[in-house]
This record gives C-alpha cells, sequence and structure tokens, in this order.
C-alpha cells in the first residue's frame, strides 16, 4: 500500500473505475450475445432490436473510455453482418 495520500485516492478511484469497467464489458457479452442468439433463431424482428441495443451500449463504452473506437467498431460490424444476413 502506498504511503503517499494521493496515491490512495488514486487507488480507490482505480478500483472503482475497474469495476464499473468490468460490468459495462460484462453487459456487452450479454448484448452482443442476445443477437448472437437472435440470429440462430432466424428471428429478423428480435435480430434487429438486439442489434440497436448492442450498438447504443457499444458506442457509449467508447465515450466512457471503456473499450477502444475500434474495437467496437470491428464488433459493430461483426454483429451487423450476421443479421444482414437473416
Amino acid at each position: 500500500m502506498a504511503n503517499i495520500k494521493s496515491q490512495k485516492k488514486r487507488n480507490l478511484t482505480n478500483e472503482k473505475a475497474r469495476q464499473r469497467n468490468n460490468s459495462v464489458k460484462s453487459e456487452l457479452k450479454t448484448l452482443i450475445r442476445n443477437v448472437d442468439t437472435a440470429v440462430t433463431s432466424a428471428d429478423k424482428d428480435a435480430a434487429q432490436a438486439a442489434l440497436q441495443a448492442a450498438t447504443r451500449k457499444l458506442d457509449k463504452a467508447v465515450s466512457k473510455g471503456v473499450i477502444h473506437k475500434n474495437n467496437a467498431a470491428n464488433r459493430k460490424s461483426a454483429i451487423s453482418k450476421k443479421v444482414n444476413a437473416l
């Protein structure tokens, strides 16, 4: 543990950010999985809705700095291809 007061504070905020980032990443995985399940069940309407929700969440994660913008772009592209193939 650090001796410096400002570093102790940074350690606390870093831990909060880490937990928040893990929560967001977990939700992203769930939303992308929802798109995959809708595509495998061949339900175009559900797939479109799931795609929209996942896209919004990916963009939000980028704006908050949780994931890199290219990572989000690659994920959006991949799930869009699956939905458009229906």
